[in-house]
């Protein structure tokens, strides 16, 4: 199910210059806010929640996983080359699967790890804020990463398409519809850092077991649906 080839193309492709600036820019700047805010206000508990929640959570690993996701074969498909690396004696779904292990990698290394070392700075993990949103970061990713993979398969603009749910589904409605809450990976990741924390620092509008089936479920989902877009979209080309 794993191919190192394409794994690699992949990787090179996520990677590149100008890819990897625009991946590390948002890491950066949490960084450069959380040494700033840490230097203002000292180690404040609910100030590093609302810091890694609002910025770290909210903005930047949905931002990342939509660059990751639809970057891992939108261009491609875009260029037609995926016609190309599809005609190689390379399963479809093996194609897909590998694609989603490195946008997956690729998200989680740009957000989780920056979510850890910011909230180290903030508060020192105190009661497990870093820890939790870590933990969530690395849950949302998984989601994040098969979501915008998919929308790279279905569609030419889902760079606009992931942002527009980013930015507006989850932040916007997320936060004036109670009922959108329920359908937001940022939620249901937060059940999860919810359960690491404890306390009331880090909640949810979403339990854990409802959080866990739909995380799991949609995942599944998306990146079983990628696969019959692609195969669906070879049989175009070829035609």
């Amino acid at each position: 199910m794993y191919n190192p080839t394409v794994a690699r193309l992949t990787y090179r492709a996520l990677l590149g210059r100008r890819r990897a600036l625009i991946l590390g820019a948002l890491p950066m700047l949490l960084l450069l806010i959380a040494t700033a805010v840490r230097g203002l206000t000292g180690a404040d508990d609910q100030i590093a929640a609302d810091v890694l929640g609002g910025f770290a959570l909210a903005t930047m690993v949905p931002i990342i996983g939509v660059i990751a996701g639809t970057g891992a074969i939108g261009p491609e498909i875009d260029d037609g080359s995926v016609v190309y690396l599809l005609s190689k004696p390379v399963k479809r779904p093996t194609v897909i699967f590998t694609k989603l292990i490195v946008a997956i990698a690729v998200t989680m290394a740009f957000s989780a790890v920056p979510t850890l070392i910011a909230g180290l700075i903030l508060n020192g993990n105190g009661q497990q804020i870093a820890v939790a949103y870590t933990v969530a970061a690395l849950v949302a990713s998984i989601a994040y990463a098969a979501m915008f993979l998919l929308l790279g398969t279905v569609t030419r603009h889902a760079v606009v398409f992931g942002l527009v749910y980013a930015l507006v589904w989850e932040a916007l409605f997320g936060s004036l519809v109670a009922g959108a809450r329920t359908l937001s990976v940022q939620q249901w990741s937060l059940a999860v850092a919810h359960r690491v924390a404890g306390g009331d620092l880090v909640t949810s509008d979403v339990g854990l077991t409802t959080a866990t089936v739909l995380l799991v479920v949609v995942t599944v989902l998306a990146t079983w649906y990628a696969g019959q877009r692609l195969r669906s979209l070879t049989l175009a080309g070829e035609e």
